[in-house]
This record gives structure tokens, C-alpha cells and sequence, in this order.
């Protein structure tokens, strides 16, 4: 008897068996199939929040990505204006150094542009002012004596000036040069008759404005 019992206790039936703590699958289920699936859920949530997030993080790049700049500029000038074509090659080369999108190179010529304009027509008019005051301090024409050697210079180019030369000069201010007045002031004493200058017995007499301006327009003038 009991040698009987210590072998059914030591081979138990499959009824005993199955209610066995280490050998029952259910007990084994509890204690670790429960938490496996629990771990393997938390695991599946985590791999879930990071795919979004990397998700979200593409998107949020993509929104934060600046445009670069194009393969070529298109820029257009004010209207009635055009740009300078050697400072717009600048200007684009170094747009494209800083990588500025199509509408922020735009934007900074369209800023910048009327100052560069405004600069340059600043230089041009102190140019033809030094111009000016040059001829009127020339020894050789100006002076007390400028009016009537400006008459003598009109007489050249009233013979041998064409119309077109005539605005080149007036409008490009190079008639106030001292060399150009020179030239022509020589031409006209060479093609006088009288070749001496400035000795009217009034020479305040004459009518007519008497500034270098008026002066150098009344040169230029189509009046002969």
C-alpha cells in the first residue's frame, strides 16, 4: 500500500498531472502568457508612438524646409525702368551663393535696386557739376570772357555739328566739359573771320541770362 502511493506520487495520472503547478499549462499561461502579451502589446504601442513620431518629424521638416534658390533668376525691373545688366550678374551670383528662393532675391533687388539707381545718378551729377566749374575756370575760355568765347565755340558747331550731336552733348552733359568747349572754341576761332576774342565795347550789354547753364544751353541750341 505503500509502496503503491509512493508511486502513484511519483508517477502521478494524467488527471494529477494536469493539475500539477509546474506542469499545468494554464497556471503557466497565467503567469506568463498574460504578461508576454502584455509586454508584446506595450512593445507594439511603443514601436506605434515612434513610426508616428518619425512621421510627424518628416512633416514638420518638410513644412520647415526653405525654398532654394532656382536653376535660373527671373527678376523684373520697375516699370519704365531696367537693371543694370553687370549689376545683375553680380546680384545673382551671390543669390545663388546664399541659396535665396525666386521671391526673397526678388525682394531684396527690388530694395536695394533704387538705391544703387539713386547712388549712381548722384555720382553722374557731381561729375558734370565738376564739369561746369572746370570750364568756367578755364584760362583759356572761361571767366570774365566765357559768354563770348562760348559764342565763338557755338559757331563750330553750328557748322560742322549734326543735329544728333548737338542732344549728345546736351543731354549726356559732356558739352560742359572743358576739353569739348575747348575744341570747339578753337574750331570757331579758326573759322572766324575775326579771330580776336572778347573785346566788345560792352560786353554786359548783351541780353539773355548769364549763367554757365544758359550759357552752355544757348551753345547747344538749334538757334544759329
Amino acid at each position: 500500500m505503500t509502496e503503491m502511493l509512493m508511486t502513484e506520487a511519483a508517477n502521478p495520472t494524467e488527471g494529477d498531472a494536469s493539475q500539477a503547478p509546474g506542469n499545468n499549462p494554464a497556471t503557466a499561461d497565467a503567469l506568463y502568457g498574460e504578461g508576454q502579451q502584455v509586454t508584446e502589446g506595450q512593445d507594439q504601442q511603443a514601436q506605434d508612438g515612434a513610426e508616428a513620431g518619425k512621421t510627424d518629424g518628416d512633416q514638420g521638416g518638410e513644412e520647415g524646409k526653405t525654398e532654394g534658390a532656382p536653376e535660373k533668376y527671373e527678376f523684373k525691373a520697375p516699370e519704365g525702368q531696367e537693371f543694370d545688366a553687370g549689376v545683375l550678374d553680380a546680384f545673382t551670383e551671390v543669390a545663388k551663393e546664399l541659396n535665396l528662393s525666386q521671391d526673397a532675391a526678388q525682394k531684396v533687388l527690388d530694395k536695394v535696386a533704387p538705391v544703387i539707381q539713386a547712388r549712381q545718378a548722384e555720382q553722374v551729377d557731381a561729375i558734370r557739376n565738376e564739369w561746369v566749374e572746370q570750364s568756367k575756370a578755364d584760362k583759356e575760355f572761361g571767366g570774365e570772357k566765357l559768354s563770348e568765347n562760348l559764342s565763338v565755340a557755338k559757331k563750330a558747331l553750328d557748322n560742322f555739328g549734326s543735329p544728333e550731336l548737338r542732344a549728345l552733348l546736351n543731354e549726356s552733359g559732356l558739352g560742359n566739359h572743358p576739353e569739348v568747349i575747348r575744341f570747339m572754341f578753337k574750331a570757331g576761332k579758326a573759322i572766324s573771320e575775326d579771330t580776336f576774342v572778347g573785346n566788345s565795347p560792352n560786353p554786359g550789354s548783351r541780353s539773355g541770362p548769364q549763367d554757365f547753364n544758359s550759357k552752355a544751353a544757348a551753345l547747344y541750341s538749334n538757334q544759329q
